[in-house]
């Protein structure tokens, strides 16, 4: 069973940092992509950055310049490091993943969530 368990969330200041971490788990042949999605209440959620095999990154523009994701391909772990944030920062952070995987019918490709974390910015 392929799992993704994130952690690093919490409260900080405004212009503070934080760093979320996902672990992925399970039989995992391949990680074609993972990334980081936010909900923030009220709101649809919204891809905040991503990172595929070969090292391409994704940002929202929200983000840039002052969020950076990072890939350890040996480990099937993805970080975010979140700088100079914001009160509009305040989110539920998923952990989400393109993997393929094994599992008692096969291999096969699918998409997965983590729990997700709670990161809220304010003084």
């Amino acid at each position: 069973q392929v799992q993704l368990v994130e952690s690093g969330g919490g409260l900080a200041q405004p212009g503070g940092s934080l760093r979320l971490a996902c672990a992925a788990s399970g039989t995992i042949f391949r990680i074609y992509a993972m990334g980081w999605y936010r909900q923030a209440p009220g709101k649809q959620r919204e891809l905040v950055a991503a990172m595929t095999s070969d090292g391409s990154t994704n940002y929202a523009d929200s983000v840039k310049g002052r969020f950076t994701i990072s890939r350890d391909n040996a480990k099937n772990t993805t970080s975010l490091q979140m700088n100079s944030l914001k009160a509009e920062d305040t989110a539920v952070y998923y952990c989400n993943a393109d993997l393929l995987v094994g599992h008692l019918g096969g291999v096969g490709r699918g998409n997965y969530w983590g729990k997700g974390t709670l990161v809220t910015v304010s003084s």
